[in-house]
This record gives structure tokens, C-alpha cells and sequence, in this order.
């Protein structure tokens, strides 16, 4: 049976350059962010669903993610709806992944909200990813986000202090060496915990 790893860390925190290095070590993959995407492409569930929804939101058959996100600008409650008819279609899309990789020693799932979604229940450990607050701010900033639509997302995910609290384990990604020796060591820990 496989270890599930729950992965996570708010914006900018550097979760998905820490996953790439899950995968360099052979560890089987799931990523919440690119199911979504997939599920938002043309004649899938999910953007058959959105389209029902907000037709608006369709250009050329697939989920505009700028015409989403105005359209939850302008009504938020738009969020809870569009949620109730993804995060069901995720969610067979994570139990397909762990299916296909059952055999694995570990396998990692990586979702921005597993804890606000719940998720870490259904997982054996979790890492959380963290960098100081002012590192945080600058990389998502220099990658063009305005400081409101940081500040929004930011309110949308638990403190980052909570999720180190809640954690298994904390991977720094200050550097790379930091946070590749921090995947290792994980790695070793759960090994030694699943051979104990």
C-alpha cells in the first residue's frame, strides 16, 4: 500500500518546484492545479459544467481562467457554485491517479487547499513548503500579480504559520539545495517509518 504525502504551502512558496523534485526522486505525482487545468479543456466534464453555469466563462469551448475570475470579482458567491461542480471531478481524478499508482512506496499529492479542502485526512503525512513572508511577497509579485489579487489569495488560504503548525514536515525553499535536501530527508523518514 502506498504512503500518501500530502504536499502544500501558499502562494509563491515554491510547492511546485518542490513536487518537480518528488518526481526527479521517482515518486509518482498528482498535481490538483494541472487536473484542473485538464478538466477545464475543451469537451471535458468540467468545462461542460462551467459552461452550464456561466456560459461567458467558455472561450472556444474550454474554461477562460480571466473570465472566471471576473466573473467571481463581480459575485463572489459564483465561487461556491463553481466549486460544487469541480471539486467532485477532481476528486475522481485524484482516486483514478492513486488507482493507477497503487503499487507505489509513496506516491504525493499536490493541492494548494488540503487543508481547507480537508484533504490531509486522507493523507498519511503532509509537508508544507514555507519561506519568510517578505520572500513569499516578492516572488509572487515579480511574477506580475497585483498586491490586491495577492492579498485575495492570501485570504482565501489558511496563515502559513497554521499549516507549519498542522505539518509533518516542513521543507524551507529559501534555495534549492535547501529544499531538495529537505525532499530527501523526507523521503528517508518515510521509508524508515513504513520499514519500522
Amino acid at each position: 500500500m502506498s504512503f500518501k504525502l500530502g504536499l502544500t504551502g501558499s502562494i509563491g512558496m515554491g510547492k511546485s518546484t518542490t513536487a518537480r523534485m518528488f518526481a526527479e526522486e521517482s515518486v509518482p505525482v498528482w498535481d490538483a492545479d494541472a487536473a484542473v487545468h485538464r478538466l477545464y479543456q475543451p469537451g471535458q466534464p468540467a468545462a461542460l459544467a462551467i459552461a452550464k453555469l456561466f456560459p461567458d466563462a467558455i472561450a472556444d469551448g474550454a474554461v477562460s481562467r480571466p473570465r472566471l475570475r471576473e466573473i467571481i470579482q463581480a459575485d463572489p458567491s459564483a465561487l461556491d457554485r463553481i466549486n460544487a461542480v469541480v471539486h467532485p471531478l477532481v476528486a475522481q481524478d485524484r482516486a483514478s491517479f492513486l488507482a493507477a499508482n497503487e503499487t507505489a512506496e509513496v506516491i504525493l499529492l499536490d493541492v494548494p487547499l488540503l487543508y481547507e479542502i480537508g484533504l490531509d485526512a486522507a493523507c498519511d503525512a503532509v509537508a508544507v513548503v514555507s519561506v519568510p513572508a517578505e520572500i513569499q511577497r516578492d516572488r509572487v509579485l515579480s511574477r506580475g500579480m497585483s498586491e490586491a489579487d495577492f492579498q485575495l489569495i492570501l485570504s482565501r488560504q489558511l496563515p502559513d504559520a497554521e499549516k507549519r503548525a498542522r505539518a509533518d514536515y516542513i521543507i524551507p525553499t529559501t534555495s534549492l539545495a535547501a529544499a531538495r535536501t529537505a525532499v530527501k530527508d523526507v523521503l528517508a523518514s518515510i521509508r524508515r517509518t513504513k520499514n519500522a
